[in-house]
């Protein structure tokens, strides 16, 4: 390791406008290799005591090193691995008392197991005891091996390896031992053999150019929470996603990929997939579910949508929270104090100060990305409005952060190369549409979270004085009762309907009369669903706009003040506009 590790200062700037050279991806990756090792030491400390019928956690740590000696490339793929940063952090947690999961010896047992698949790389001859569940052995980065007429249950078995080749021996149901031998490797999808054999499943990978990405749906910390069992795609589901990866790869082929929103698929380490592992039912088109873990740095969750371009997006997305959590492991970049009190427009939910700054750095992201598309045919309509949408929204995100107060020196350098990317982008055109539509969109996100979040100004007291929205320090007052809510609208306003049925649709149509009334109608039915009341004010504001309709968008928790949880469009159109 080395001692010091110092980002050049260009290197930074790339990083902090929202993109990032290969050569600054390097430098992110050395720095999580460093702090990988400091974890594994830190971890062998917590372990060494650890009571356990396996073989020591020092032999194990022992054949590791020894392995990397003679294979050092996949034994250093193996300690970058996703899972096993994954591992390392769910184990620590657990040594903390913050995280459950199976017996901890069954738990520590994955250092002898990252032991064997070493050796294994390496062509050694080791026997190592190891733990089984179920009679099965998974190997990170090669797949899962299972012992015919294995014994059911977690229990300790023997790995042995000789030239690359495995001799798994455990407990059998019947209470004798079962014997398997195999030679464990992981197989592109398009080669993988069409029926798994029942004693060895192979990890299944991607291509991306020259390279393989993992797709990842047998190891138990692929997950961000506790361990999960294997959830094996059927074959047509890996040939779908292979299919789906391909068509997402030449969307994002770019000669240069410093810049925000592009992205060399060669850097993902892999992809897990959510949810669903076969055919049925068919896909949405769009990604359902993504997420990412600063402990899994390259890995991304992702439900497989039907449309290439949603997935290149989501890949870009995701990777952006990677670099960032990167960044944050080698920078004090905030102090937060953890306080959910923020808004995020792409989120239900109040946020802490981390949580902005991730959504911010990975929206920016979002919004080269669909900068980019903007120069294709096929895409131009929608990219101008996500560009449009995602630019003006993150633009709001890094106001905040700006004004918190909270962020380091170098916090603040990194927001200011985001707030000149996105004022850059500001100034650059937008066809007029898209541009209406993607502002609406941002307004109707806004007026609809504070109507769910932030508690409406009341009147108590004998001279009922009111009590604001915030709580004396700027920070929002948010409602008790506050639940979490699907983001209909964004994809709504996405594209204009050819023959628009509902209000959301009229207002992406352009006709806000018709929108308004349709809300109207809608409160009455339903009075006072946030939903329909953002729809109302959002509408009522581009038929009337001026001061009123200003002040009414900045704080619409004010209709709920005067008029009370039940209101009404008829009843909230005589509501006072009182700051």
């Amino acid at each position: 390791m080395p001692g010091t590790l110092r980002l050049p200062a260009p290197l930074f700037a790339e990083l902090a406008a929202g993109g990032g050279s290969g050569r600054a991806v390097a430098f992110l990756e050395r720095g999580e290799r460093a702090r990988r090792l400091l974890l594994l030491r830190t971890l062998l400390t917590r372990i060494e005591d650890v009571t356990t019928p396996l073989t020591p956690a020092g032999e194990a740590w022992r054949v590791l090193t020894e392995a990397a000696g003679r294979a050092p490339e996949p034994v250093e793929r193996l300690i970058q691995a996703p899972t096993t940063g994954a591992w390392i952090a769910h184990l620590l947690r657990r040594t903390h008392g913050t995280a459950d999961g199976p017996a901890l010896w069954v738990e520590t047992a994955r250092l002898n197991t990252l032991a064997v698949v070493a050796a294994l790389h390496a062509g050694m001859e080791v026997s190592l005891r190891v733990a089984l569940e179920d009679g099965a052995l998974h190997l990170p980065g090669l797949g899962l091996a299972r012992l015919p007429g294995g014994a059911a249950g977690p229990s300790a078995g023997t790995a042995r390896t000789r030239a690359g080749e495995l001799t798994l021996t455990g407990p059998g149901r019947d209470g004798g031992h079962a014997t398997l031998t195999c030679r464990p490797a992981p197989v592109p999808v398009d080669a993988a053999p069409p029926a798994d054999d029942a004693r060895w499943l192979p990890l299944r990978t991607l291509r991306a150019g020259s390279a393989a990405v993992p797709l990842e749906d047998l190891d138990p910390y692929r997950d961000l929470g506790e361990p999960l069992p294997p959830a094996r795609l059927d074959a047509d589901e890996a040939t779908a996603w292979q299919r789906m990866f391909d068509r997402a790869v030449a969307i994002l082929a770019a000669a240069d990929t410093t810049r925000p929103g592009r992205l060399d698929p060669a850097v993902i380490r892999s992809v897990v997939p959510w949810a669903r592992t076969g055919l049925l039912p068919p896909p949405p088109p769009e990604v359902r579910v993504s997420a990412s873990s600063g402990d899994a740095y390259g890995a991304m969750i992702i439900s497989r949508p039907s449309e290439p371009l949603a997935l290149a997006e989501a890949l870009v997305h995701e990777f952006q929270h990677s670099k960032l959590a990167a960044l944050l492991h080698l920078f004090p970049l905030v102090r937060d104090d953890r306080a959910e009190r923020y808004y995020a427009p792409w989120r239900p939910d109040p946020r802490h100060l981390t949580g902005l700054l991730h959504g911010a750095y990975a929206f920016t992201g979002v919004a080269g990305f669909w900068r980019d598309r903007m120069s294709e045919p096929e895409h131009a309509g929608t990219a101008a409005y996500h560009f449009a949408l995602r630019r003006t929204q993150s633009r709001l995100v890094v106001r905040t952060l700006r004004n918190s107060g909270r962020l380091s020196r170098t916090g603040q350098a990194l927001v200011s190369g985001l707030a000149r990317t996105l004022d850059a982008w500001l100034r650059e055109p937008v066809p007029p549409a898209a541009l209406a539509r993607a502002r609406t969109a941002a307004a109707l996100h806004r007026t609809e979270w504070r109507l769910r979040n932030v508690a409406a100004p009341v009147r108590s007291g004998p001279g009922r004085h009111p009590v604001p929205s915030d709580d004396g320090t700027g920070h929002l007052r948010l409602r008790p009762d506050r639940t979490t809510w699907p983001d209909l609208r964004t994809h709504v306003l996405a594209v204009p309907p050819v023959r628009p049925r509902t209000p959301d649709e009229h207002l992406a149509a352009g006709d806000p009369a018709t929108a308004l009334d349709g809300y109207a109608a809608g409160l009455e039915r339903q009075p006072g669903d946030p939903h329909l009341l953002a729809g109302w004010i959002v509408a009522r504001a581009a038929l009337r706009p001026g001061r009123d309709a200003r002040r009414t968008l900045a704080r619409p928790e004010l209709l709920l003040r005067v008029a009370g949880p039940r209101v009404t469009a008829s009843r909230a159109a005589d509501v006072p506009n009182r700051g």
